[in-house]
């Protein structure tokens, strides 16, 4: 079957505004985060700064898959708003389950739903990568692309030419919390070393790309980054983050569309409770979405 109506399924991974996801009707599923004091809904009922709080505390949350609970809600929701076609885009696999989740659940709803059509993508990636590739998918609804001609060759274009890194002040959170991937852990505990991470595109968990020394250093960095990964490419999308930074994404959004001026959107972020668990405060980010 071929859909009418599309909807966006993500995760609260992805760092779009709540502003932004009301207007443009996109549905999340929010993962969980465990404190001392109890489990706590990402961006609902728990946000960056208060887990930035506990762990300067030394208090050290986990983070947990979306319940089976919420998403099935959310997944009905959107059958009940209308939908019969579902697009889900989510956090990668490498470092969480959700993606595995949503996709077992779409299997289930299918079978369910003779007239539904959904269809589930691991990004590789999180936080603004994830974010544009939402953005630029609702672009592509509106330029008139079909289910077929999205779901097919589109939606896996623009996950293999999205790229983020980011900048982290220590990988003590990381470390501890198991989820440092490829990253060389060694680098961090080095004087004023600051690595700068990215996803890897082959399995999509965390891996140094980077480093350099000093904070001042890390704007210009990931920069030139970008213009690298940019390359001979005309057309592109930006993104800029933060994690309890805002200056400091603000001096890289400067220096970013100083280096590459021809930008078609720039999506701002602000890093999401769960990733803020693992890589604490103080972070930058940049991206890039190749388009041609």
């Amino acid at each position: 079957m071929t859909p009418k109506k599309i909807a966006i399924l993500t995760d609260s991974c992805v760092d779009l505004s709540p502003d932004v996801l009301r207007k443009h009707h996109i549905y999340t599923v929010p993962l969980r985060i465990l404190c001392a004091d109890g489990e706590y809904l990402d961006g609902v009922s728990i946000h960056s700064a208060d887990i930035y709080r506990r762990l300067h505390a030394g208090e050290l949350p986990k983070t947990s898959l979306p319940s089976t609970e919420s998403l099935e809600q959310t997944l009905r929701q959107i059958i009940a708003d209308g939908y019969d076609g579902i697009l889900g885009i989510m956090v990668s696999s490498g470092i969480s389950g959700t993606y595995n989740l949503v996709r077992l659940a779409a299997e289930e709803l299918e079978a369910e739903y003779d007239n539904l059509a959904m269809r589930v993508y691991d990004t590789l990636s999180g936080s603004v990568g994830e974010a544009m590739v939402v953005l630029q998918i609702l672009e592509d609804l509106k330029n008139g692309y079909g289910w077929e001609e999205l779901t097919e060759e589109r939606i896996p274009f623009l996950i293999r030419n999205t790229t983020v890194a980011f900048s982290v002040d220590t990988l003590e959170y990381l470390l501890k919390g198991g989820r440092i991937g490829k990253v060389t852990a060694a680098a961090g505990t080095l004087l004023q070393i600051k690595p700068i991470l990215a996803f890897s595109p082959e399995d999509g968990q965390l891996q140094s790309v980077a480093k350099v020394r000093g904070r001042h250093q890390v704007v210009g960095k990931l920069a030139e980054l970008m213009e690298k990964y940019r390359g001979s490419h005309r057309r592109y999308n930006l993104a800029v983050a933060n994690g309890g930074d805002p200056a400091g994404m603000e001096a890289v959004r400067e220096k970013l569309t100083a280096a590459l001026p021809d930008y078609g959107f720039i999506c701002e972020g602000e890093i999401n409770s769960t990733f803020s668990v693992y890589i604490g405060d103080g972070i930058l980010g940049v991206g890039i979405q190749l388009l041609d």
